[in-house]
C-alpha cells in the first residue's frame, strides 16, 4: 500500500491575496486564460507552472521561483504538515456537494507495483514540459487527484485544520487548512496507507514523477530523497463526494457500425433534460448537423463487454480515429462549427463502477471520466 507523508510546505504569505495568486492546473488553460492569469498578479502562480517564451523559460521559472522565496512571498511551514482541501459548490443536478480531501506526498510507485493505480487507459503525450520544469524547479506545483479506497478517510478529514486561505471563484469554494498535529498526521497517513489509491486526474504527471525519481536515484545512489514521493490530493472514493461529468465522443465521419449494436431512432436536438434522460434510460446520443439519433443498445450486442459507454463504443467501432469533449454545449458547437462530423454524447461514469473496475484490476477506455471542480494550483508547492 502506498506511503502518503507530510511535508514542508511552501505556501504564498499574502493569504488574504490569494485569488490572485493561485489558478487552475496548467492542462486546461487556454491561452486566453492564460493572460488573464498572468496579468493578474506579478506573482501569480502561472508565471512559475506554465512559463512562455523559449528554451530558458524553465529556468527563468526556477529563478523566479527562487526569488520569491528569497524575498518572503513564498514562505515554508516550519515542520512538516498536511493540508487539508476542501471544494464547496453545487453540481450540474443543483445538489450542493463538498469534497474533502488531503495535500500530501503520495509514493511514486514503479508500473503494475500496486499501490497507486490508473483507473483508465491513458492518451501518450510526447511533450516533455512537465518533466523539464520539474528537473529546473526541483519542485511539484500541481498536485495529481488520488481516490483512496481507504473507508473512513472522509471522516477523518472531517475536522477543521488550521485556516491558511480561500477562494470563491466560479462558483466553487476552496478553502484550504493546515494540520501538523503529529498524532492527526500520523492516522491519516495511516489510514491512506491501508488500500489503494486510484489516480483520478493527473496521470501524466504521475508518469513524469516516476521519470524523474529514477533521475534522481540515478544521479545520488539514494532512494530516500523527496523525489520518491509527488504531491497529491487525496479524497475518499464516496458517491457523496464526488462529482463525475462525461467526456463525450467526436469523431470525423458518421459510421454506420452504429447501427450494428445500437439501434438508432430520430429525436429532437439534446438539451440539459436529455442527458438526465440518458442517466434514466439507459440510452445515448448521436448527434450530427442534419440529425439526432438516440442510440439505445440491441440486446445482446455488447454481453460481453463492460457496461460502460467508452467500452460500448469501442467494440463498436474499433480504433477509428477520436477526439474527447466535455460539457453538452461545447461537444454539439464542435459539430455544428464543423470541425467534428458526429458527436456521441455518453453518460457519467458511476463511483460504483470506477470501484468495481478498481478492484478487479480493470482499466475503463481513455477519457473515461472527468472529475470536477478542478483543483486549484498554489495554495501549496511541494519542494523536492
Amino acid at each position: 500500500m502506498p506511503r502518503f507523508l507530510p511535508f514542508a510546505a511552501l505556501r504564498y504569505a499574502a493569504v488574504d491575496h490569494l485569488a490572485r495568486l493561485i489558478a487552475p492546473p496548467y492542462d486546461v488553460l487556454s491561452d486566453a486564460d492564460l493572460d488573464h492569469y498572468l496579468a493578474s498578479d506579478e506573482h501569480n502562480i502561472t508565471h512559475v507552472d506554465v512559463p512562455r517564451g523559449g528554451e530558458g523559460r524553465y529556468q527563468i521559472a526556477a529563478e523566479t521561483l527562487a526569488d520569491w522565496r528569497g524575498a518572503g512571498v513564498l514562505v515554508t511551514d516550519e515542520r512538516p504538515s498536511f493540508t487539508l482541501y476542501r471544494l464547496a459548490f453545487t453540481d450540474e443536478t443543483g445538489e450542493a456537494r463538498e469534497i474533502v480531501g488531503v495535500l500530501g506526498g503520495l509514493e511514486v510507485v514503479d508500473v503494475d507495483a500496486g499501490g497507486v493505480l490508473p483507473h483508465e487507459r491513458t492518451t501518450p503525450k510526447a511533450s516533455t514540459d512537465r518533466l523539464d520544469l520539474t528537473r529546473a524547479t526541483q519542485a511539484n506545483l500541481s498536485p495529481i487527484w488520488g481516490l483512496s479506497l481507504a473507508p473512513g478517510l472522509a471522516a477523518l478529514l472531517a475536522e477543521p485544520g488550521e485556516p491558511v486561505g480561500e477562494v470563491v471563484e466560479g462558483g466553487v469554494t476552496h478553502r484550504v487548512e493546515r494540520v501538523s498535529d503529529p498524532e492527526r498526521i500520523a492516522a491519516i497517513s495511516a489510514a491512506i496507507g491501508t488500500d489503494d489509491v486510484l489516480i483520478a486526474d493527473g496521470h501524466h504527471r504521475y508518469g513524469i514523477s516516476r521519470t524523474y525519481r529514477d533521475e534522481v536515484r540515478g544521479a545520488t545512489g539514494r532512494t530516500d530523497t523527496p523525489a520518491e514521493e509527488t504531491l497529491a490530493f487525496v479524497s475518499e472514493l464516496v458517491a457523496d463526494q464526488l462529482s463525475v461529468a462525461a467526456i463525450h465522443r467526436l469523431y470525423d465521419r458518421m459510421y454506420a457500425e452504429f447501427s450494428h449494436t445500437f439501434h438508432l431512432t430520430e429525436m429532437g436536438r439534446p438539451t440539459p433534460e436529455t442527458l438526465a434522460a440518458m442517466q434514466n434510460e439507459g440510452f445515448l446520443v448521436l448527434y450530427t448537423r442534419d440529425r439526432t439519433y438516440r442510440l439505445d443498445p440491441i440486446p445482446g450486442a455488447f454481453h460481453e463487454i463492460r457496461s460502460l459507454d467508452g467500452a460500448w463504443l469501442e467494440h463498436t467501432l474499433g480504433d477509428v480515429p477520436v477526439t474527447y469533449q466535455h460539457g453538452l454545449a461545447e461537444t454539439i458547437a464542435a459539430v455544428d462549427d464543423g470541425r467534428a462530423e458526429a458527436a456521441v454524447l455518453i453518460r457519467p461514469v458511476s463511483v460504483a463502477e470506477i470501484e468495481r473496475t478498481a478492484r478487479e484490476g480493470l482499466l475503463m477506455p481513455p477519457k473515461s471520466t472527468f472529475f470536477t471542480p478542478k483543483l486549484k494550483t498554489g495554495f501549496v508547492v511541494r519542494p523536492l
